[in-house]
């Protein structure tokens, strides 16, 4: 695997738009650097970052609101992807813990069952008894989350100059 940051490439994250902080569905996502040459798994990485650096500005607004991100669980297929979870984790500087299911949404769904049935009080403690956690599976690179820094300053940028290209024309 090629050292962070070393393709040249830089993804904005929004193929179906931006949701979450900028709130619009029709914004579109693109890739800068790429080149004839440029190897497809350049282009996917440069894809997995882009949904890294749109998790940070995500949390970012939350923490500048007032909703401070304490800590960060995963769950899902994506904890499948080792590249992935590491990368999050250097991109967002923060440990990632996962949940220890192949099936999270159907222990959630049975966490709330166990709840309505009142076999517990509340879905903390339904979860705290039925669901596992392992905790800090993944921790920061301080030499990868350098590098990242810089690569999210210019994600922002992109996502700022963008969104407001983008936004009026479609008023």
């Amino acid at each position: 695997m090629k050292p962070t940051g070393s393709h040249g490439l830089l993804a904005l994250d929004w193929q179906s738009g931006n949701r979450s902080v900028l709130v619009d569905h029709e914004l579109s996502g693109l890739i800068i650097g790429l080149t004839l040459q440029t190897p497809p798994e350049d282009v996917y990485r440069a894809l997995l970052e882009s949904t890294a650096f749109g998790t940070r500005k995500i949390i970012e607004t939350f923490n500048e609101s007032g909703v401070p991100v304490r800590e960060f669980i995963a769950a899902g297929g994506l904890i499948k992807n080792r590249v992935l979870m590491q990368l999050y984790s250097d991109v967002l500087h923060m440990p990632i813990s996962i949940i220890d299911s192949e099936q999270g949404p159907a222990l959630g769904s049975a966490i709330h069952a166990a709840v309505a049935a009142e076999a517990y009080q509340d879905v903390q403690q339904a979860s705290d008894h039925m669901g596992q956690l392992r905790e800090h599976v993944y921790v920061p690179d301080p030499a990868a989350s350098a590098i990242y820094d810089r690569l999210y300053a210019d994600y922002v940028t992109l996502h700022d100059y963008f969104a407001r290209l983008l936004r009026p024309r479609r008023q």
